[in-house]
């Protein structure tokens, strides 16, 4: 489940008009940690995903593979 997490995750900031800095600040991450959140095991605290969720306009239920849309 985290590998299929981390797919999305790393499709939709790739697909995401903003650079990863943008959206760090936005999230109030740091650009290295979104970096880490689709290419290490780690994972957003809940608030963080929350706010990538909110940030990027996804459903929480795709990136966490509960819906295919």
């Amino acid at each position: 489940m985290t590998e299929l997490i981390k797919q999305r995750l790393k499709e939709e900031l790739n697909a995401c008009p903003l650079t990863k800095a943008e959206i760090a600040a936005r999230v109030g991450v740091s650009p290295e940690m979104i970096t880490q959140y689709v290419t290490t095991k780690k994972l957003p605290e809940l608030d963080t995903f929350a706010r990538l969720c909110k940030e990027l306009d996804l459903s929480a239920d795709y990136i966490l593979g509960l819906k295919d849309e």
